[in-house]
């Protein structure tokens, strides 16, 4: 047998596919804090330059970036939701792998259920945000 070698027949893949795992809530947040990741660090800045520029511009300036982000038919208003919800829920995602970093939440009930709570404590305290900005602007 020398010089030979014999192949080992294994039935288990080499490596993980998505084809494999069956999909969960876990794999959705995980995705989706990736994501907002992103959208944070590119929406966030151009926003936060934009804003600054138009602040060190002067008033009129900065009431023509006010007036736009806050008009086109409350497009404004949508993207600055939308950045909300994505800090909560990436904020939210960093405190649940942080959690499993410590070697806690890797059983399967668990893991979904900070999964779900996650994505739902992202969409509360969006919600919640956005109803006390509303209501102190009225």
């Amino acid at each position: 047998m020398q010089g030979h070698i014999m192949a080992v027949r294994n039935a288990r893949p080499l490596s993980p596919h998505l084809g494999i795992y069956k999909w969960g809530p876990h794999m959705l947040v995980s995705i989706m804090n990736r994501a907002m990741g992103v959208g944070l660090a590119t929406v966030g800045t151009l926003g936060f330059v934009g804003w600054l520029v138009a602040l060190a511009s002067g008033e009129a300036a900065y009431a023509d970036f006010m007036s736009c982000v806050t008009s086109c038919y409350y497009l404004g208003y949508l993207i600055a939701i939308g950045l909300t919800f994505a800090f909560f829920f990436h904020m939210l995602a960093g405190i649940r792998h942080f959690v499993m970093d410590a070697g806690a939440g890797f059983e399967l009930k668990a893991n979904r259920l900070w999964s779900w709570l996650t994505l739902g404590g992202a969409v509360v305290l969006t919600v919640g945000t956005w109803l006390i900005i509303f209501g102190k602007a009225v």
